[in-house]
């Protein structure tokens, strides 16, 4: 699988857009690279039917195309790139859990050519509101809250996270339509405390044995990895975590509780 053919025939709605910008830089250096400067697929795209088609989406929000494995990818690698450089710093044990995570979803040469482009993402400057507000629009909610998951995992690679880390995934947050309340509930699942459990099942320490069982049967339906089954087998795994992060808070709350 060549490298130009394994980016563009998974992508969708990612080609058009400040996504489309970076990844054909990206994409752009790495042909260079590769080939002695064959030219790139996805540069001087700025006028295409699809991005056309994009800006009729942008007005009618609730169309959304259908994401496919690659949107989500291409997705993945830039917000990943915002979340790593947060603190200032890259830690190669952040690096190395992108790849690591990479491997895990998509088999070795995928992952290869995923973090070639990685690495040439990491070396722009990503627009953040731009990019995470072309996600909201053309991504369904499911989606965008695995997104966040694995960004939490990203901060969680070199054992600590930063509070600069956090204010950048609260911030992305914020830009793809996810409330408050679902991220506390995906943060809660990358941290040791008391109340870590209510605030996975999104109520508080004073709720009802029957709020508990309501909280769970909603996030249960909320965080079912059938919600990312158009995403392909290897995001349904990632999905399958937070699914299961949830199954462990209600019977801790069960255990305390005795019911």
């Amino acid at each position: 699988m060549s490298f130009s053919k394994w980016i563009g025939a998974s992508l969708g709605w990612s080609v058009g857009g400040p996504i489309g910008a970076i990844i054909g830089l990206a994409l752009g250096s790495v042909i260079d690279a590769m080939s002695d400067g064959n030219r790139n697929p996805f540069l001087g795209q700025g006028n295409t039917k699809q991005q056309r088609r994009q800006t009729t989406y942008r007005t009618r929000p609730q169309e959304r195309p259908k994401t496919q494995s690659g949107d989500f990818e291409v997705s993945l690698l830039i917000l990943a790139s915002i979340v790593i450089k947060a603190d200032g710093k890259q830690d190669q044990r952040e690096l190395d859990f992108v790849r690591q995570q990479f491997i895990n979803m998509y088999g070795k040469e995928r992952a290869d050519h995923a973090f070639k482009l990685f690495k040439n993402i990491n070396q722009q400057q990503i627009p953040t509101r731009q990019v995470c507000m072309q996600i909201q629009q053309m991504m369904d909610h499911p989606s965008r809250l695995q997104l966040l998951h694995f960004l939490f995992g990203i901060a969680k690679a070199d054992t600590m996270v930063t509070e600069n880390e956090v204010t950048q995934i609260y911030t992305i947050s914020g830009y793809l339509g996810i409330s408050s309340r679902d991220f506390e509930s995906i943060k809660a699942m990358f941290y040791n405390s008391s109340d870590n459990a209510y605030k996975i099942l999104e109520i508080t320490k004073a709720a009802t044995v029957d709020e508990i069982k309501a909280a769970y049967r909603k996030m249960a339906k909320k965080y079912h990895p059938d919600k990312v089954i158009h995403l392909g087998e290897e995001h349904q795994k990632g999905a399958e975590e937070k699914f299961r992060q949830v199954q462990q808070a209600y019977e801790q709350l069960q255990k305390e509780r005795g019911f």
